[in-house]
């Protein structure tokens, strides 16, 4: 069982940066993939990044977000981390963590890959 608690969201001007963290309860996080997901009003939620655990952490990201955002790990502290920088206001909404075991070098894109999700954090960016 992984429980994870997001934090870090706010509010930022467009051009702006901001960093969430996800800390992950578990003896065995090194073994999950981790991934941060979004959901803007009226809308599903959304890929936006993953990483996997072994490699030196393999990323993937969507095309909305590649260049802007990087996401990382830190196995030691059990937490994940996403840094997001040049935000838009498109970039506005609930920024969920999901995990999920995994085999190494192994992350997924869709929803159903991952079993654990956090409560979400809100980021909104104003234009």
């Amino acid at each position: 069982q992984v429980q994870l608690v997001e934090s870090g969201g706010g509010l930022v001007q467009a051009g702006g940066s901001l960093g969430l963290s996800c800390a992950a309860s578990g003896r065995t996080f090194s073994r999950y993939a981790m991934a941060w997901f979004r959901q803007a009003p009226g809308k599903e939620r959304e890929f936006v990044a993953a990483i996997s655990w072994s490699g030196g952490g393999t990323t993937y990201y969507s095309d909305s977000v590649k260049g802007r955002f990087t996401i990382s790990r830190d196995n030691a502290k059990n937490t994940v981390y996403l840094q997001m920088s040049s935000l838009k206001p498109e970039d506005t909404a609930v920024y969920y963590c999901a995990a999920a075991l995994a085999g190494p070098g192994i992350l997924g894109t869709r929803l159903y890959d991952y079993n654990y999700w956090g409560q979400g954090t809100q980021v909104t960016v104003s234009s």
